[in-house]
């Protein structure tokens, strides 16, 4: 068991917790076993803040930082809170043009990597002339400081008045190009401004300073990375998995007897793909708590989840713009499968395409009232575009309400596909392949993976002369991921004499996705 006793008083950052516990394992990274205590982990903020301090940031500035699952990336992002910046995380899947992008849009003063990104960031270097200090880890790169050096270099010692910095990560909504989720937050002291998701940890998941959180997502994911955060606040060990794999989780969970974890359905479903004889044999008597959310899981693989772990699977609806907050633990399940929960924080209400209030059981737009409110950075047409007149917001989803005040989603935003607990918007991928010459009209859809839930698929219809066979299907594949991260792109194409387009241009794409749909459910 690791070492660690709660705390006699509720804290709002890493320092209290070293203050009290020095010693006790802040991370650990599970496939080296590197571990960072409390007291590193404060000490490393308090200098990753003086080198911002340095660099020029003050309270409010920007700071990017584009990361894998790295020793230093929980750190990093502690050191920009201490600092009372305002960061983001970028995807390490990212191509260029897509960091080029975030950079520049949020008005980062400091963009920080690793060697992993090296190559992308030397392109990024006369493309985003915002950026004063640029710092890298692991490895020397062209227009880079060390960012070992430069970190070594500066006090442990904090700084006075410290205010507490906020995340501001990329969320695309419901459609378009990634937009930064800016929360209109005053400032508060670092010592005691709140975390955005440790009291639903503390009260929904039971979490205390003894219990071990295991992460095995992305971290520059928003709930990852916020649950990590809010894990450090409460004073728990967090174990982090440098990349998802199941019989690796399995065998982490059990090493280190992990109490916490959360997940997406296709993580659940890889693991129960294992054989029988891998998941009997794995020790996971300690966990409390495993949480999914970030897509739709299937009735049957939640069902398999709880009969195998028991009553601990607990499920939420939220976003990254954090309007609001649905919930729903094993036993409300299990009396309404299918359902992402109740609201806890907030109202929902389902409304029309006018924003009229719809009965129990009409299916609609979700929009949540009371949970919070958000703004898209530099984008006031789709902040305004996500709201009704009244303030109620919506994350574009569709759903409907039954008569005990469950939600039940019932379609994804307008057009949105997730794959593995992953965003995609197709748009992006269709603007790319448009400008391919044999393309004359393209539709990116998501159609059934069992494993992923959805996959990308494009439907193309063809200029004129122009003869489908593999190879020009792998020739747009490979065109598209030349421009876009792969998890954005076709995994297949479909060829089309013509698409479903109504005369004034707009194209039916739920009548292409129907066709996939309907016909994975008549095999089901």
């Amino acid at each position: 068991m690791l070492p660690g006793a709660p705390l006699a008083s509720l804290v709002m950052y890493p320092g209290a917790i070293a203050a009290e516990a020095p010693t006790r394992p802040a991370i650990i990274m599970a496939a080296t076993g590197e571990t960072t205590t409390y007291a590193k982990l404060d000490a490393l903020a308090n200098q990753i803040a003086n080198l911002l301090r340095r660099c020029g940031v003050t309270p409010g500035d920007h700071v990017a930082f584009c990361l894998e699952n790295h020793p230093l990336f929980l750190p990093i992002a502690w050191g920009c809170r201490y600092a009372g910046a305002v960061f983001t995380a970028l995807s390490s899947r990212l191509t260029t043009e897509e960091m080029v992008y975030i950079v520049n849009n949020c008005t980062a003063k400091v963009f920080i990597t690793s060697a992993y990104k090296s190559d992308q960031a030397v392109e990024l270097l006369e493309r985003t002339p915002n950026v004063s200090h640029r710092f890298i880890l692991d490895s020397a790169t062209r227009g880079h400081e060390s960012m070992k050096d430069a970190v070594a270099a500066e006090s442990p010692e904090p700084q006075s008045n410290r205010v507490a910095g906020e995340d501001m990560l990329y969320s695309s909504g419901t459609t378009g190009r990634p937009k930064g989720v800016k929360k209109p937050v005053a400032p508060e002291p670092l010592e005691t401004a709140s975390h955005p998701v440790s009291s639903l940890q503390r009260a929904l998941f039971g979490q205390t300073a003894e219990s071990v959180y295991l992460s095995p997502a992305p971290l520059y994911h928003a709930a990852p990375m916020r649950f990590c955060m809010g894990s450090h606040v409460i004073g728990s060990t967090v174990v982090v998995m440098e990349r998802f794999d199941p019989e690796q989780f399995l065998e982490v969970a059990s090493r280190y007897r992990a109490t916490h974890t959360q997940m997406v359905p296709t993580m659940f479903v890889r693991l129960l793909k294992l054989p029988e004889s891998t998941r009997a044999a794995a020790d996971l008597s300690s966990l409390g708590s495993v949480v999914h959310a970030a897509a739709p899981c299937p009735v049957g693989v939640k069902e398999r989840m709880i009969e195998w772990l028991g009553p601990v699977v607990h499920e939420y609806y939220a976003g990254t713009e954090g309007n609001g907050f649905v919930y729903c633990d094993s036993d409300m399940w299990m009396t309404h499968k299918g359902t992402v929960g109740q609201p806890i924080n907030c109202e929902v209400h389902i409304c029309d395409e006018r924003g009229l209030e719809l009965a129990v059981g009409e299916e609609g737009g979700v929009y949540f009232a009371g949970g919070g409110s958000f703004e898209y950075h530099g984008d006031p047409d789709k902040t305004a575009g996500s709201h009704l007149p009244n303030g109620w917001s919506t994350l574009g989803d569709i759903g409907k309400l039954d008569a005990d005040g469950f939600l039940y989603l019932t379609d994804r935003k307008a057009h949105m596909i997730i794959t593995g607990g992953v965003n995609v918007y197709p748009q992006e991928a269709e603007n790319v392949l448009t400008m391919h010459p044999a393309v004359a009209d393209v539709a990116v859809i998501g159609v059934p993976n069992d494993d992923f839930g959805e996959e990308v698929k494009a439907v193309v219809q063809l200029t004129d002369g122009v003869i489908a066979d593999d190879d020009l299907e792998g020739e747009l594949i490979a065109f598209c991921r030349a421009q876009l991260a792969d998890v954005k792109c076709p995994r297949s194409v479909d060829f089309r004499a013509e698409l479903p387009r109504h005369p004034t241009g707009k194209l039916y794409k739920r009548l292409l996705k129907d066709e996939y749909w309907n016909d994975r459910a008549a095999v089901d």
